[in-house]
């Protein structure tokens, strides 16, 4: 959201074309694909990395899950 919104605030400095904008074109083009390939970045490419380990990892048998055993006919007094 935070991106997004950064984004949009950005277009009308990227867009201009008024005296003096050309030298704040560029910039504005460089934080919007920065800021947009961040956010691609964050929430693709990290959990597909992730999910993708853990899956390898369980085909391997590499991955020591233990399962917790819970007695239900415990007194406690």
């Amino acid at each position: 959201m935070t991106t997004l919104s950064m984004v949009i605030g950005m277009l009308p400095v990227a867009l201009a074309q008024g005296a003096g904008s050309a030298w704040k074109n560029g910039l504005a083009w460089v934080i919007i694909g920065g800021l947009l390939s961040s956010m691609f970045l964050l929430l693709v490419i990290v959990p597909l990395v992730y999910y993708l380990m853990d899956r390898g990892m369980e085909r391997f048998g590499w991955n020591k899950k233990k399962d917790i055993e819970i007695e239900e006919n415990v007194d406690i007094l």
